[in-house]
């Protein structure tokens, strides 16, 4: 057994904890809400090879579950940036099971900040994903079933 210093621990600040990205938003380059990650497939090696993405539904009844390939999402760790109003119903305020207790709130006027959450290096997950696709299309895609 190692002998460990009192106090210190070992981190990977290079990786996400998977645990953190069920829930991360997914938009497309129109900055439009088109769902949120549901969970992520893994190869029997451990690579990330599909993201299961939740689109339409309310409070998860009537979603419908679509495979994406993950290396065909863009990953950002910024704030979604948009110059209309936001929505609090993508992302109310004190809402967000990922979201700091001492981030601002989105306010629901003109900003060109709409994140409910501060991006910083230690969240250990990205701020939401980038997928080229609408929400129609997504829509249209074959459902994925467990």
């Amino acid at each position: 057994m190692r002998n460990r210093l009192p106090g210190r621990t070992a981190a990977h600040h290079d990786g996400w904890r998977a645990s953190k990205l069920a829930g991360v938003n997914v938009y497309n380059e129109q900055n439009e809400k088109i769902g949120d990650i549901s969970d992520v497939i893994l190869d029997k090696s451990g690579k990330a090879v599909n993201v299961i993405i939740g689109v339409g539904g309310f409070l998860g009844m009537g979603e419908h579950l679509v495979a994406v390939p993950f290396e065909k999402l863009k990953w950002v760790n910024e704030p979604v940036r948009s110059t209309t109003t936001s929505s609090t119903a993508d992302r109310p305020a004190n809402t967000n099971p990922n979201a700091r207790a001492d981030a601002p709130a989105t306010t629901g006027t003109a900003s060109t900040t709409t994140s409910s959450r501060s991006s910083t290096t230690n969240n250990w997950y990205p701020d939401h994903a980038i997928y080229s696709a609408t929400k129609d299309q997504l829509e249209q895609m074959h459902e994925f079933k467990y």
